[in-house]
């Protein structure tokens, strides 16, 4: 029997839901909602789309919405609710109603799609398979170029002008829960945020470096003004590069992960560039089919739980900002 799934929302972001679930083996996409009667969905509203039978709620609205959605929909015996990021409105927010659904029994996921991305799930591979040694640091450079001028993100994401956290809230968090997926759970994190244009009230550049044991660290390095080498800057936002002590694997604009052995010149393809659907390599798609399976295996990557500590990293840089010094990761201590 397939899976029921009724989205919520049907703004920008949630068109690349709504068309992975057509292509997701063993999930019917079987009603939308939304306020905007323009959007044309079947619902106005939470309450028509929970009569439609659900097992999958999946919630694509703003984040001062995902808390209340979150709780009406608990009690209707669903086997998942999946909620995007930025998840909820606050950090204390976000715990609450993960408490909510563990108590309810009720599987909360958060739609963080980044980690899907093909070629992070490549440099993954090759890290677990011992192909660059020992890692030695990590490096993610975004360059969107999409935040020069007065009409920065008008014509895709205009809510971005006002937001009074961007690159870090909004993006950065993105990379965070990257590196915790290919790293694992840093020591301690450094952060020098900056607004460089000012039509915007957040900050649009900035250094987060996570410093992991033995020396280790990783760096996002984002800049929303500059660009970088691609025909699709939305593919990919950025070029990344992971060191080991054995080879060194790049992340270039096309998709494309090379290996390089310690030195060599050559360098061996382990994710050929192509022409993934969707958005950025298909990693909605990714990401939805993820959760299906994860209702028969009884695990999910990306589950509230965990990823309310991806979320005290993003309020550490922001407090490691303001401080101008280092400061350790430590579980709970926005609490």
């Amino acid at each position: 029997m397939s899976l029921r799934v009724g989205l919520l929302g049907l703004g920008y972001f949630a068109q690349f839901h709504r068309e992975a679930w057509t292509r997701i083996p063993g999930a019917t996409l079987v009603a939308t909602a939304d306020a905007d009667p323009a959007t044309g969905a079947e619902h106005a509203d939470l309450a028509g789309l929970l009569e439609a039978g659900l097992d999958i709620l999946d919630i694509a609205t703003p984040p001062p919405t995902h808390a209340a959605a979150i709780r009406a929909a608990l009690p209707r015996g669903l086997r998942a609710i999946i909620c995007q990021k930025p998840f909820c409105s606050s950090l204390d927010e976000a715990r609450a109603v993960t408490d909510a659904a563990e108590a309810a029994g009720v599987p909360l996921i958060v739609h963080e799609n980044f980690r899907f991305q093909p070629w992070f799930r490549a440099m993954k591979a090759a890290l677990d398979a011992g192909r660059i040694g020992r890692p030695l640091s990590l490096t993610f450079r975004l360059r969107t170029g999409d935040g020069r001028g007065p009409d920065a993100y008008l014509a895709r994401q205009p809510y971005f002008q006002t937001m009074p956290r961007l690159l870090i809230h909004e993006t950065g968090v993105h990379y965070l829960d990257t590196f915790r997926f290919l790293l694992g759970e840093p020591e301690g994190l450094y952060a020098d945020l900056r607004r460089l244009n000012p039509a915007i009230r957040g900050e649009d550049a900035g250094l987060v470096v996570l410093d992991y044991g033995g020396g280790v660290r990783a760096l996002f390095d984002g800049n929303r003004l500059a660009d970088f080498d691609t025909d699709d800057p939305r593919r990919t936002f950025g070029d990344a590069v992971l060191e080991g002590e054995e080879a060194t694997l790049t992340l270039t604009g096309d998709g494309a992960v090379h290996l390089r052995a310690q030195g060599h010149r050559a360098a061996e393809t382990i994710l050929a560039a192509q022409d993934w659907p969707g958005f950025a390599g298909d990693c909605v798609h990714a990401f939805q089919a993820h959760v299906v399976a994860g209702l028969e295996t009884g695990g999910f990557e990306t589950a509230a739980r965990d990823y309310l500590r991806t979320m005290e990293l993003v309020e550490l840089a922001y407090a490691s900002a303001e401080a101008g010094c280092r400061l350790p990761v430590r579980s709970g201590a926005f609490d």
